[in-house]
């Protein structure tokens, strides 16, 4: 008997040794496309980086100009499901179409190359590339900036970084590496469907320097591959990712795939969301035991974190559906196909005591609702979203309240889509959201008030 137990706790403990040799997680901070850290960043560095109007939280024009955000997304999937011969995985020199934001939601600082040179990079989790501006024939104009400002727009030079290497077609992240010279460099090319936009240049190697989440803070230096970025074309070159780009997708060369496959970390990583957008991604993540899942569906020809609904709760209403929906943290909010659209808008209007307002085209929700004096937001209908598997997630917050001088209006932020339902930022806030990549399934937790909460609510009001 003991001698039995003695092997099981062998194999266990063996077993935990080998899982714990990549259990590292790296910790980066994100910060949202309309927060104080990069307004203010925008301000001081005097650059064209979202340069104009920058709205007020809360307002009309606020709402209007995230919405007009996630129009381009979904135009651009209506484009990429139309277009049967677009390539949807590399070839040609690494030639590629994405389905990607321009005008980005969510940014992170990044540190490349010895010595370090700070980035700050879109986040997309609809491509897979990182790059950067460098060794630019055209990238966005660098401008003069303050002695005292935080951060200003960086051009990746690979002569002046010692640990930089070329990546030769003879590499197996280059797709040309068959109708190349073995030794040439390696070209690469994204192409974005709409707005005439594009990155090309040659991939490269160099360190990214991380540090680790624990007590400890390791620095910790790792190769990646990533695109010298020579020449932007359309939005790279102003609004969407002037300082570069961090895909998050699934293919292998993304630097979640790099960091696993290198054994730094598991094959997953999450994300946490505060009210105002900011929040942390956790490369490494796999999440806890007692999180939520649903698996990915993962038949597409370019498999993306695309999730199974099984079932809507609103209020005292039970909706079953069974529908497939993106889970993308980069648009602001959920877009649904009918039936799913309508039976939820119905059931939600159904429950609501407060007179609906007629439509205003400056706001893009149909279902807004005057704010009655001294009414609170309890009032307002739960929802709760049943995914494939039995997984659920309660809806914090389904409802946006947008102020006017004169009165306050609420909004289902729910916006009817016709081809393609997404679940956005704004049902996902207050969650710690994992993408784990290796056992191919979305998780989902409320994070506990505590240490590693307070560090992240000190910590995303200022730029990294």
């Amino acid at each position: 008997m003991c001698s039995f137990f003695c092997i099981f706790l062998l194999v266990f403990l063996s077993f935990w040794a080998i899982k714990s040799c990549n259990a590292r997680i790296f910790t980066s901070y994100i910060h949202h496309r309309f927060s104080g850290s990069v307004k203010n960043w925008s301000e001081t560095s005097r650059s064209k980086f979202f340069a104009g109007n920058w709205p007020e939280k809360g307002s009309v024009e606020f709402y209007s100009q995230l919405a007009s955000h996630d129009h381009f997304l979904r135009y651009r999937r209506r484009r990429l499901s139309e277009s049967q011969d677009l390539p949807l995985t590399f070839s040609d020199g690494n030639a590629t179409f994405r389905i990607s934001s321009l005008g980005f939601l969510h940014y992170t600082m990044v540190s490349l190359g010895t010595p370090a040179m700070k980035f700050m990079v879109a986040l997309d989790t609809g491509s897979d590339l990182f790059w950067v501006p460098c060794d630019c024939s055209k990238c966005a104009p660098l401008e003069a900036t303050p002695q005292d400002s935080n951060f200003e727009l960086s051009i990746y030079t690979p002569i002046r970084s010692s640990t930089s290497k070329k990546v030769t077609c003879g590499n197996s992240f280059c797709a040309q590496r068959n109708s190349c010279g073995m030794l040439d460099d390696c070209p690469y090319s994204v192409s974005y469907v709409s707005s005439e936009t594009s990155t090309s240049g040659i991939l490269m190697e160099d360190v990214l320097h991380f540090k680790t989440e624990d007590g400890n803070r390791e620095a910790v230096e790792t190769y990646v591959t990533f695109g010298c970025g020579q020449v932007q074309t359309g939005s790279f070159l102003d609004v969407a990712a002037p300082d570069g780009l961090f895909g998050l997708g699934l293919e292998k060369i993304s630097v979640p795939s790099i960091l696993s496959n290198e054994g730094y970390t598991a094959n997953s990583f999450s994300m946490c969301f505060r009210q105002d957008g900011n929040g942390r991604i956790d490369f490494g993540d796999k999440g806890s035991l007692d999180q939520e899942e649903t698996p990915f569906n993962m038949e597409q020809l370019h498999p993306s974190y695309n999730i199974t609904l099984t079932q809507i709760r609103v209020g005292t209403t039970l909706i079953n559906l069974n529908f497939p929906a993106l889970f993308d943290s980069g648009t602001s909010f959920t877009y649904l196909i009918n039936p799913a659209y309508t039976r939820l808008t119905e059931s939600f209007h159904s429950q609501i005591q407060d007179k609906r307002r007629a439509s205003d085209p400056r706001i893009p929700f149909e279902y807004c609702y005057d704010m009655s004096p001294g009414r609170s937001t309890s009032l307002i209908p739960s929802m709760r979203l049943t995914m494939k598997g039995g997984g659920q997630l309660a809806v914090i917050d389904p409802i946006v309240i947008i102020s006017t001088p004169s009165e306050q209006v609420y909004c289902l932020a729910v916006i009817r889509s016709a081809e393609l339902s997404i679940i956005g930022q704004n049902f996902m806030t207050g969650y710690r959201i994992v993408f784990d990549r290796e056992d191919r399934v979305l998780g989902w937790k409320r994070p506990i008030r505590g240490k590693r909460f307070e560090q992240l609510s000190s910590n995303v009001s200022e730029l990294h």
